[in-house]
């Protein structure tokens, strides 16, 4: 029978070039567009090449145009709803890391099975979307989304925003 050997949970702190911490798995790369880097806004990808899959991180800032992005994050969630056999949505509530967001879980044969924003509410925004570089057959991929959505749900539990002065270089 085909096996899947996966790796024991281990994480790093990643201190992004934008303003907040995340743990990323030991068996991820972090791959950064430093030509889309600006001061306020940054995005990279958490590359895991054994499961060939990506998720897209987009940070902005969020001064100003909150509803804006929340709504571009809902489209796109919806977007993928369509090819979707349904979808689960977990809001995220922490006021002592003032982190807020939704998680959603895209079932069925959808490009991308799992996809989150995050906010303070005032200065920053975070959107990410987990896609696997093959066709997207939900039984084939099953396992591996469920290790990789455990990792994205550590992530989002662990995210730490900071503030500009804070930013490492």
């Amino acid at each position: 029978y085909f096996r899947i050997d996966l790796p024991e949970k281990v994480y790093r702190d990643y201190n992004a070039v934008c303003p907040f911490t995340i743990p990323v798995p030991q068996y991820a790369e972090v791959e950064l567009f430093k030509d889309r880097m600006s001061a306020d806004s940054c995005w990279f990808n958490l590359y895991f090449p054994k499961y060939k899959a990506r998720l897209h991180c987009t940070y902005l800032s969020a001064h100003g145009r909150l509803d804006e992005l929340v709504s571009d994050a809902y489209e796109f969630a919806a977007k993928h709803e369509m090819m979707a056999s349904g979808m689960k949505r977990t809001l995220l509530e922490d006021s002592n890391r003032d982190v807020y967001g939704i998680i959603y879980d895209i079932e069925g044969e959808a490009a991308s099975n799992l996809q989150f924003f995050l906010t303070d509410s005032i200065n920053h925004f975070l959107r990410a979307s987990l896609y696997f570089s093959n066709a997207p057959n939900p039984d084939s991929i099953a396992p591996v989304l469920e290790y990789l959505r455990a990792d994205v749900f550590h992530l989002v539990e662990s995210l730490h925003w900071r503030e500009a002065s804070e930013t490492i270089q």
